[in-house]
């Protein structure tokens, strides 16, 4: 199981980082992703492959005045 912002995401196992945050809607250039408690660059977001048992924190930057 995996778990996207405390939420059951099995649809993610096996995808990329990035393949998983496109499919999910993401904005890759407007968010932070936490990894299993380690902040993830982005450079790193292709390579990386989400397997069972991993914890994602997606963490959108909204602007505003």
């Amino acid at each position: 199981m995996v778990k996207v912002n405390g939420k059951e995401a099995d649809n993610a196992i096996g995808l990329s980082l990035e393949d998983f945050l496109i499919s999910e809607g993401y904005l890759i250039d407007k968010i932070v992703v936490e990894l299993n408690g380690e902040i993830m660059p982005k450079s790193q977001y292709k390579q990386t492959n989400i397997k069972d048992g991993d914890s994602l924190e997606v963490i959108s930057f909204v602007g505003g005045g």
